[in-house]
């Protein structure tokens, strides 16, 4: 590695690093993050949001469907904006944006990675992953596909995104294994957010009885619950080496 790569690399990592801070900043400063996590929140302020959403739609779906691309870019995790759009949008539309909206800010990570990091990526995830290389090896999309279906196995979003750098996959098939991989564990999750909206609408609060009795909620719940139990699987008979 000559010294103006080195130099290069660090310099990016250094802009990214001062991106992501101030990012992070300005949507703290803006926002409580209990607040974010109320159902009470939520619930006060649904008519200014779905007020603002029915007089500005286009508006913003077009700001979210950006903003999603940009928050995965800068590695920020996905489970708030599916919540988001399923409780603004509705689970049809709303995972139709995040599904397409975050394939695309993990597939500009995912370049941007190994075009400029992949000397760090390998030298802090490939003794951690090792084992996936040769399953990897044998087919990427499929093998790529089922470790987004089984959510990365506990891995975090953002290294689920960049860890194929260590496989040389190709874009083209990291674009496909990720569009259709993620999009059973996303649409549980944005049917969720639906699923709340529909709990607020009816003006009741959320508790066990609701979530019993509603199946905007508990068909989500299962759903997710059954996918936690065929990644269970896939891990132990596919990747138990």
């Amino acid at each position: 590695m000559n010294s103006i790569s080195l130099k290069l690399k660090l310099s990016l990592g250094a802009v990214y690093l001062i991106i992501i801070s101030i990012g992070l900043y300005l949507l703290f400063s803006a926002i409580d993050i209990q607040d974010l996590m109320s159902y009470e929140f939520i619930r006060s302020n649904k008519d200014v949001i779905l007020k603002y959403r029915n007089d500005n739609y286009l508006y913003l779906t077009f700001i979210f469907y950006i903003f999603c691309i940009v928050w995965v870019l800068l590695l920020g995790f996905a489970t708030p904006l599916l919540i988001f759009a399923g409780f603004v949008f509705g689970k049809w539309w709303g995972i139709l944006m995040v599904v397409t909206s975050t394939t695309i800010g993990a597939a500009l990570l995912y370049w941007l990675v190994g075009l400029f990091f992949r000397d760090i990526v390998e030298e802090k995830f490939a003794p951690k992953f090792s084992k996936l290389r040769e399953f990897f090896n044998k087919n990427d999309v499929i093998y790529f596909m089922i470790f987004r279906i089984a959510g990365g196995f506990g891995t975090p979003y953002a290294i689920q995104n960049i860890l194929p750098v260590l496989f040389n996959m190709s874009i083209k098939n990291y674009i496909i294994a990720t569009l259709i991989g993620s999009t059973p564990s996303m649409f549980v999750t944005v049917a969720l957010g639906s699923g709340i909206e529909s709990i607020i609408e009816k003006n009741e609060k959320l508790s066990v009885l609701n979530i019993i009795y509603s199946p905007e909620i508990y068909l989500p719940l299962i759903g997710f619950a059954i996918i936690l139990i065929i990644a269970f699987f896939i891990k132990k008979f596919y990747f138990k080496n």
